[in-house]
Formats: C-alpha cells, sequence, structure tokens
C-alpha cells in the first residue's frame, strides 16, 4: 500500500501515523530506540504490506499488467490503490476526506522530530505539493508514476505505466473494492 492508505488504517494516533509511513524509510533504523507507538505504527506498516502482497485480488491485478511491466505492477498498484481509495472514500469511513488530509499533513509537520531524515524531507515534499490531493487525478497518478520510474537506478520498462493502468482502470478498481474493506478489517485487528 502507499502513503495515503497506510496513514488511513493506521491506529489513531499521531505517533502510529508517522510509524505508518516510517515503514518506508527504516533502513538503518534502530527501530527499538523509537518509542512504543511508532514501533506499533511500523509493525502495522509491515502486516498490512504482507496481507496486501498475499491477497488474491491484489495477484490478480498484477497478472493484468504486461509481462515487460509486471515486475514494476505492485509499486504502480500501491499508489493507483491511493487514488481508487480517494475516489471511494466515503465506502471506507465517515470521515471528512478533506479533513482527514489536512489533519495528516499537520501531525506529520508536528512530529517530524520522530522521521528520519530522508522521510522528513520526503514529508516536507509529500505536504508542500499536496501528494494525497493530487492523487484524485489519474494523470497525477502517472506523473508520479514517472518520477518513481526516473528514481529506478537498472534500465526499465516502468515509465509510462500509466498507458496499461488507462483501459485496465475499471477492472483494476473492481479488485480494490474487493480487496480493501478484507484490508481495513485485518489491518483494525493488527496488535
Amino acid at each position: 500500500m502507499n502513503h495515503l492508505a497506510h496513514l488511513f488504517l493506521a491506529p489513531d494516533s499521531p505517533e502510529a501515523r508517522v510509524g505508518s509511513l516510517l515503514g518506508d524509510f527504516t533502513r538503518g533504523v534502530d527501530l527499538t530506540a523509537l518509542p512504543h507507538t511508532v514501533r506499533l505504527g511500523v509493525r502495522h506498516h509491515l502486516a498490512v504490506d504482507s496481507f496486501t502482497d498475499k491477497h488474491p485480488d491484489v495477484l490478480a491485478s498484477k497478472r493484468l499488467f504486461s509481462g515487460q511491466r509486471r515486475k514494476f505492477a505492485g509499486v504502480a498498484l500501491d499508489v493507483l490503490y491511493d487514488h481508487f481509495l480517494l475516489r471511494h472514500w466515503s465506502e471506507f469511513t465517515d470521515a471528512d476526506q478533506n479533513t482527514f488530509i489536512r489533519d495528516v499533513y499537520t501531525e506529520l509537520q508536528a512530529n517530524e522530530d520522530l522521521m528520519t531524515p530522508d522521510m522528513s524531507r520526503a514529508t516536507r515534499h509529500m505536504v508542500s505539493h499536496d501528494w494525497f490531493g493530487s492523487y484524485r487525478s489519474l494523470d497525477n497518478i502517472g506523473y508520479a508514476l514517472d518520477r518513481v520510474a526516473a528514481r529506478i537506478r537498472f534500465q526499465n520498462s516502468f515509465a509510462g505505466i500509466i498507458n496499461e493502468i488507462r483501459p485496465l482502470h475499471s477492472e483494476l478498481e473492481d479488485h480494490f473494492l474487493s480487496f480493501f474493506p478484507d484490508l481495513q478489517e485485518f489491518a483494525g485487528g493488527i496488535e
């Protein structure tokens, strides 16, 4: 899952939400030195990723991509799932979407002291460029995926993956709508 979904599913505290993002930035981090609630968020992140990677609907979605891009399908789906979460927000929560995003941005800014330098830089960029708001647009999803492709250090065919996503959009969305309630239930039970 990508950043918005991790924050959405995280235990309900600012520190746990920071930990839920820190799960992508743990290289070289002494997790035992982190506050308990942040560690809980990191564990939550890892459990959510593990559940997601094994879910039949996610596996079926990955198989829809061409052989040359299937290697990157998981990364593409992570970002695309944030798009689908935003599109179907009211099916999963009564919370106001804009309020949630604004509150999360505020929490992340207020808790930079709990972040690695890499996470802090990424979070500042996320907030200043309103990544979550931009994910409402499929064109912006394509732009975000191309930015990821540009950071890959080996020759790849990831750039332009949005051109494979567009004709598969409805089918991928159906898989998401089948998968996400299962993930939400699983995430709610993580201790």
